[in-house]
């Protein structure tokens, strides 16, 4: 995920805002007791998170992937007063740690988390969305598009991520896996489609920026 040297990755992080102490927990807990830890939006995509949110002060946030819950309080710090962040996730094992950090923070209230196969789940939302954070399974990163297009207001945003998966978009020839192949297929989609404009930013493991016209 790394692609810049590390001392312009310290040097980032250094001049980022700092993440709140209850994040800084869950950084810190996840590392220490998650499996695949790497997961973690951690703090630099996790302030970018926030402070897009923040621009936005969306009413309605939609997440696929909730991991232990990091991204979802990220996100939640610009809601609107009477916002809402639904966030959808199939492992029951890391509810404890998500929902034990939310109820350290201001947010907790305005998370809903939703166990279950996010295929599933999301036709059965009747919301419209301002902001949608993409960051689950790679094999449905295309289905989960399709499902939620049309559950995003005009000029809302979806974001996704691991669009860069650790490089090997750029060298699908060696890669062995079976992601790779559908990451590609996913960024070309979203490059197609004549209903948004997109921006892949670089960022850790690289953000999709999508806006819906």
């Amino acid at each position: 995920m790394d692609f810049l040297p590390a001392d312009l990755t310290a040097y980032a992080d250094a001049h980022t805002s700092p993440e709140s102490e209850v994040l800084r927990r869950l950084n810190r807990e996840t590392h220490a007791k998650v499996l695949h830890s790497r997961m973690l939006s951690g703090h630099f995509q996790g302030r970018l998170l926030s402070m897009l949110s923040h621009m936005m002060r969306p009413r309605r946030i939609l997440e696929i992937g909730t991991y232990t819950g990091y991204s979802a309080l990220c996100l939640a710090e610009g809601l609107a007063d009477d916002g809402l962040l639904i966030t959808l996730d199939k492992n029951e094992e890391l509810e404890d740690i998500a929902r034990a950090a939310w109820q350290q923070s201001p947010y907790a209230q305005k998370i809903d988390l939703r166990l279950g196969d996010a295929r599933k789940l999301i036709p059965e939302i009747d919301e419209v969305f301002d902001l949608v954070f993409i960051d689950a399974d790679k094999q449905n990163y295309s289905l989960y598009f399709d499902l939620v297009i049309d559950k995003v207001r005009p000029g809302g945003l979806m974001l996704a991520d691991n669009v860069l998966w650790s490089g090997k978009v750029v060298e699908p020839l060696k890669a062995s896996d079976k992601d790779t192949p559908t990451v590609l297929a996913f960024n070309q989609k979203v490059q197609d489609d004549p209903r948004v404009e997109n921006v892949l930013l670089p960022v850790r493991d690289g953000v999709m920026m999508i806006r819906k016209l």
